[in-house]
């Protein structure tokens, strides 16, 4: 019996696993249930989105005729040190003047920063209720912007900055519920398979 649960699942198993569509459907369903279930009992997060434009002006710095490789060398240059500001103890200073939260708090996964670029900078915060949430992703876009406005070394003076979105933010779920029901249906489905094989080989 034990070698035979051991043995891997032959084309047979496969064969007949493959034809159960009832097996598909009703772990789908079963799994997708659960996990609605279990977003509406203990649900993500929070996640509020405030906006700063930033613009490099790369056309006043390097010439139109200039390659766009090189273009991209400085973006991606400029770009990597206002993440650094961004994530800096003096910037996240300022969020915990404004929001009273130490930094350990805020460098502990609670706040994201969406695809920072020459364009909109998202700045992501999550938290328990839509306000926290609100408050902490304005703070920490104003901490920023502040600190640009400060004039830091190494910063260019072509940059431009735009607080765009500061008052009544987007505020969503940090998980979608859809996520939540495709992963549950992905799961049950999984699972269910996984025990039709076990228990045919074990009748076998």
């Amino acid at each position: 019996m034990k070698k035979l649960m051991l043995k891997p699942p032959v084309y047979d198993d496969l064969l007949h696993l493959l034809a159960a569509w009832r097996v598909w459907i009703g772990g789908a369903v079963l799994g997708a249930a659960i996990a609605s279930i279990v977003y509406l009992v203990a649900p993500p997060p929070y996640r509020a989105q405030a906006t700063v434009l930033v613009d490099q002006n790369v056309e006043q710095v390097i010439p139109v005729e200039a390659t766009d490789l090189r273009k991209f060398n400085y973006l991606q240059r400029e770009t990597d040190i206002l993440v650094v500001i961004a994530w800096a103890d003096q910037t996240l200073s300022r969020v915990t003047v404004k929001t009273g939260l130490p930094l350990a708090q805020l460098r502990d996964g609670r706040l994201q920063l969406s695809q920072p670029s020459d364009g909109g900078w998202h700045f992501l915060a999550d938290a328990s209720s839509p306000a926290a949430a609100s408050a902490l992703a304005s703070a920490w876009a104003g901490a920023f912007v502040d600190e640009l406005q400060s004039k830091p070394a190494g910063i260019s003076a072509l940059l431009e900055i735009n607080f765009t979105q500061q008052q009544d933010l987007p505020i969503t779920r940090s998980v979608s519920l859809g996520i939540y029901v495709f992963c549950g249906a992905l799961l049950g489905i999984t699972l269910l398979a996984l025990g039709l094989l076990f228990f045919d080989r074990k009748n076998a």
